[in-house]
This record gives C-alpha cells, sequence and structure tokens, in this order.
C-alpha cells in the first residue's frame, strides 16, 4: 500500500484576478506542504504579488479557490489569518520603535496572553539574532536589519504557514544570506513558505519546488533540478573582447544568443555539447571576432526562463501586478 505525503497546508486552484481589462492572474494552481518552500519565480509585474495577496486574503479572488489550513480563503478569512504571517514588499514595522516593542505590539494584536508573549519574543529574537539591535529604534537600522525583523514580525503568532514576497529586494549580499538561512530555519520547523522572488540565485537555493510566473500564467514547475534538466540543453558562454566583437556574433549567431553588453559576455544555448561548441568556436573565430575566454556550462534558471518566454527575467516588461 503506498504511503501518502502530508497533507498540504495550501491549496490554491484556477485562481484567477483581473484589474481592469489585464488579466493579472490566469487559471494558477498549486499545493504547499509543511516544510515546503514554494518558490515563485519572475519578473516585476509577473503577478506574484497578486497571487500572494489572494491567497493571504488581502484581495479578493476574482474565480477559483484556495484553502490554508483546510479553511476556505474566501468564507473563512478571519480564520486564514490566525494561521499565515506575511512579510510584504513594504515593511511593516513601526520605524519609531525598536524590535523589541515592534515585537510586544503584534503580539497584543494577535491577542497572545502576556506571559506567552514575552516568551515568544525573546525566543525570537535569540532564534533569529535581533540581540544586538533589539533595543534600538528601527530608524537607525540597516536594511538587513529591518527586513529581517520584518520576517520576523510575522512569526510572532507561531503561524504554521508564511508569506514572504520578495524579502530580499534591495539587500546587500550578506544581508541576503542572513535571509536566506532565516528561511531555511522556518521550513526545517515545518512552517509552510510561499516565496515570490526576482532573483534567480535566491529560487535555486531555497525552493523546494518552482513556479515561473510570466504574464499571470505559471509557464513551467518543479524543482529547481528538474527545471534545469528538461531544457536538455548547455550553454556556450563566450566573453569577447570589445562591443564590435558583439555584434559581430550577433550576426553570426542570430537570436539565439543572450548578450550582456556590459560585461562583453554571449550565452548561446547547444543542444549537441562539446561538437556543437566547437563548431560554434571556429564559426565564430572565422568570423573575426576576438574570444577571450569559454566555458561550456549547464543552464541556470535564467536560460529556463529565457526559453520558455524569450526573454531573461531581468529582461521581461512590467505588464502585470
Amino acid at each position: 500500500m503506498a504511503t501518502q505525503g502530508p497533507r498540504p497546508v495550501i491549496e490554491a486552484k484556477n485562481l484567477r484576478k483581473t484589474f481592469g481589462s489585464i488579466e493579472a492572474v490566469k487559471d494558477v494552481s498549486f499545493e504547499v506542504e509543511p516544510g515546503q518552500v514554494l518558490g515563485l519565480l519572475g519578473p516585476n509585474g509577473a503577478g506574484k504579488t497578486t497571487i500572494i495577496n489572494m491567497i493571504s486574503t488581502l484581495l479578493q479572488i476574482d474565480a477559483g479557490e484556495a484553502t490554508v489550513g483546510g479553511f476556505d480563503v474566501q468564507s473563512e478569512p478571519d480564520v486564514v489569518r490566525q494561521l499565515i504571517g506575511l512579510a510584504g514588499q513594504s515593511a511593516a514595522v513601526d520605524e519609531k520603535l525598536t524590535a523589541r516593542e515592534n515585537l510586544e505590539l503584534f503580539g497584543r494584536l494577535y491577542k497572545i496572553p502576556r506571559v506567552e508573549r514575552r516568551r515568544r519574543i525573546e525566543e525570537l529574537i535569540d532564534r533569529f539574532g535581533l540581540s544586538d539591535f533589539a533595543d534600538r529604534p528601527v530608524s537607525t537600522y540597516s536594511g538587513g536589519e529591518r527586513r529581517r525583523l520584518d520576517v520576523v514580525a510575522a512569526l510572532v503568532a507561531d503561524p504554521p504557514v508564511v508569506f514572504l514576497d520578495e524579502p530580499t529586494t534591495g539587500l546587500d549580499p550578506r544581508s541576503r544570506i542572513e535571509l536566506w538561512e532565516t528561511v531555511r530555519s522556518l521550513a526545517s520547523s515545518g512552517v509552510a513558505i510561499v516565496l515570490s522572488t526576482q532573483y534567480l540565485e535566491e529560487a535555486d537555493r531555497l525552493a523546494d519546488k518552482i513556479l515561473v510566473i510570466d504574464h499571470g500564467r505559471i509557464v513551467a514547475q518543479g524543482t529547481p533540478d528538474t527545471l534545469k534538466r528538461e531544457l536538455e540543453r548547455d550553454v556556450l558562454e563566450v566573453q569577447v573582447t570589445s562591443r564590435a566583437d558583439l555584434d559581430t556574433v550577433r550576426a553570426l549567431v542570430g537570436s539565439e544568443a543572450t548578450i550582456d553588453i556590459d560585461a562583453l559576455r554571449v550565452d548561446i544555448p547547444v543542444n549537441s555539447g562539446t561538437n556543437l561548441s566547437l563548431d560554434l568556436l571556429r564559426r565564430l573565430q572565422d568570423g573575426g571576432v576576438s574570444i577571450s575566454s569559454f566555458h561550456l556550462r549547464q543552464p541556470t534558471l535564467d536560460d529556463v526562463f529565457l526559453a520558455l518566454t524569450g526573454s531573461t527575467v531581468s529582461e521581461s516588461e512590467e505588464v502585470t501586478t
């Protein structure tokens, strides 16, 4: 007899949302189990925030249905709000208060009894490394400290589900890595996490499963490794010496190449591995391209997004919410 996995704590079926004439979310369905990180990967305006806002009761669902912990988002929103934590793109904390005072305020809003509230606050401060700045006003915090507090504030009620909407946008690399550790710690404790991001490395490192979102639709889904493996091609990365070389590459290779002008780099998809790569390099050299270095690499999530949509995450236009 087959063993069933844990029951999903989040279930979304055929979600739709329209703003005027713009269909921002189109038939989006997914499930998230306890301890699982679901990554919503896509450019700004792809519909990631709209999906999160519908499931977290902040936006009315136009069509489809969603449940959190078995409770219907539309008919039982008050119960759902008790089960979730949300860290949106804008910080929800009060800059005039300290971290400890902010967490106290959130605890009161959740009507947590005083003794339990104080215990929970001290536990969070210790667990997520807030001790060094817990008693300073938020207005004195770095971007990383402020964002970490915003995430921790969403955890005061010990929710089984947490939504993180682009939590590392604008952070420096060190702060981003610290926040990644926070997300991993949450998932390891059994919290179900929905993480929206436009950072490919972030999705690759944190997500157990990824939904690639473009113009409100799911264009691909699976584990990071599965998505890259299903692309069934490698990438020849070529470094040239001048912008004139880039123009020559474009003429010789055509639209299949992705060109980074500032880095003087060209990424060319290759389906036949080494042999085709050598043929391409000979063609570029015969065409007068000055190559400073090259290597054949496995595809990244950006290559997956490019193959699916015709643009990279950073190039995609902001069309939806």
